[in-house]
This record gives structure tokens, C-alpha cells and sequence, in this order.
């Protein structure tokens, strides 16, 4: 598995999509009112979207993770990171925050490689 994180509007997918030679049909996009997750595309992108929604409908979006270990040991993810800035005063805002840093610790433990992408440019960290 690659774990690739970084802010929102970073370039994180650009970066995926020229470095590993892949095209927009490989990206799986979470949308954020779905827990839906398709294992079939190389690229899982937007996973805070999901942790959100699974935050929301009062699940554990860490177990489900770890749940379907085997299906996402040969994918790309990439997650926004939004461990950044100011607390949120929002309770719902707030555990996603918490969630999201959660999942990451996970994927980043199982990963392969992590990649940090920041102005579009990638700094592999493990």
C-alpha cells in the first residue's frame, strides 16, 4: 500500500496520476455521503470523505479499514490531512478530525511507502 497525504488542494492526486502512470478510470473518489468504498481502481482518493460519513453515521471508520487490510494492500490512497489549524467547535467537525489522524496512524504503520505532497511536490517520508 502508498499512503499519500497532504493538504487539501495540494496536487495530491496530479502527483499520483504522473508519478505512478495512472489515468482518472484507476481513481476510486469517496464522496463525502457515502461509506461506500470500491476496491476494484488502483487509487482510493479522498479518504477523509469517507471517515467523515462513517463519523456521521456513528461507525468506526479505523475498523473498517482494518477490516478490509488484504483489499487496500495494493492500492494508492490519498487522504487529505486535516490535522492542521484550528480546532473545530463543531462535536461532528471535531471527531472527524480525530478519526482521520486514527486511520492515518493505521495506514501509515501498514504502508509500504508514505508520501507527503505539498505545492504539488512529493517528499516520501517512509
Amino acid at each position: 500500500m502508498i499512503l499519500v497525504f497532504g493538504g487539501a488542494y495540494q496536487g495530491k492526486l496530479d502527483y499520483v496520476l504522473e508519478n505512478f502512470d495512472l489515468s482518472e478510470k484507476d481513481v476510486f473518489k469517496c464522496e463525502r455521503d457515502s461509506m461506500h468504498l470500491n476496491f476494484d481502481r488502483k487509487v482510493i482518493y479522498g479518504l477523509h470523505n469517507f471517515i467523515y460519513c462513517c463519523v456521521k453515521e456513528g461507525f468506526e471508520a479505523r475498523d473498517i479499514l482494518e477490516e478490509h487490510a488484504e483489499k487496500l494492500a495494493d492500492k494508492i490512497i490519498i487522504c487529505d490531512d486535516i490535522s492542521q489549524g484550528i480546532v473545530p467547535l463543531d462535536k461532528t467537525e471535531r471527531a472527524w478530525r480525530e478519526a482521520t489522524g486514527r486511520c492515518m496512524v493505521v495506514l501509515g504503520k501498514k504502508a509500504d511507502r508514505v508520501i507527503r505532497v505539498f505545492c504539488g511536490l512529493g517528499m516520501e517520508i517512509k
